[in-house]
């Protein structure tokens, strides 16, 4: 770990502390923001994390960007990984099937897996939120078993299902709204990811962790999933 300092707005500063996305760097990510909340204290306006950085917006009122660069040089001192597993554990449900999932046969072929193994493999791991982004509420997590990575669609959808759950490479996540995507669909969750009634919007938060639970058909509809086909809301659009 090399920590370095970026400018990314005048009262905004990055830490960066890794270069490469690794589920191992979470610990040290969730260490150095507790550090920097407590040395920041009221100017902290927001911290935001990401798969190997902290982006820092303070209020430069009450703290300058001298004194700014100073926490951070602090934060990273005689830094340690955070011991517990930070965050919340989030169980959700998940129906894997063709008809909301449409890439689920093509990557277990891919795999040289069977559609079975490819589900058991995609709940068999809990996976950490590196980040929010794209759309409200859309989590950035992984890491996916490397059997299972598969390149984004060449041609992004120009609708898909809120709920979906996708495969991207070795990151998986989960289409909070219905809104265009290229990730590869292998199942559809009944959760609501993001609310606006809800404090801060989105169920998921970076530093949290995700276990996939298969559920069949009817357990879905009994959640409140829609089962309507993605092909049939791609079609919507034409």
């Amino acid at each position: 770990m090399k920590p370095g300092i970026e400018v990314s707005a005048i009262d905004c500063l990055t830490l960066r502390l890794f270069e490469a996305i690794d589920e191992r760097n979470m610990p040290w990510l969730r260490a150095a923001g507790r550090k920097i909340t407590a040395l920041f204290g009221p100017a902290l306006v927001d911290l935001v994390p990401s798969y190997t950085t902290l982006m820092v917006h303070y209020d430069l009122s009450l703290m300058t960007s001298t004194q700014a660069r100073a926490c951070l040089a602090r934060a990273v001192e005689g830094l340690e990984a955070a011991e517990d597993a930070g965050g919340t554990l989030h169980r959700v449900p998940v129906w894997y099937d063709p008809s909301v999932g449409p890439e689920l046969e093509l990557i277990a072929g891919r795999a040289g897996l069977t559609v079975q193994q490819v589900i058991d493999s995609h709940c068999a791991h809990d996976y950490q939120v590196f980040a929010l982004g794209f759309a409200p509420g859309f989590a950035f997590m992984g890491l996916v078993e490397e059997r299972l990575a598969t390149p984004r669609l060449k041609t992004p959808r120009k609708r898909v299902a809120a709920g979906s759950v996708g495969i991207a490479d070795r990151q998986t996540a989960a289409y909070p709204l219905q809104s265009p995507g290229g990730w590869n669909l292998i199942g559809r969750t009944p959760m609501q990811l993001f609310d606006y009634q809800r404090d801060g919007y989105s169920l998921l938060r970076p530093g949290d962790r995700v276990r996939f639970e298969p559920i069949d058909r009817a357990g879905f509809l009994r959640l409140g999933g829609d089962d309507t086909a993605q092909a049939t809301i791609e079609g919507a659009t034409a």
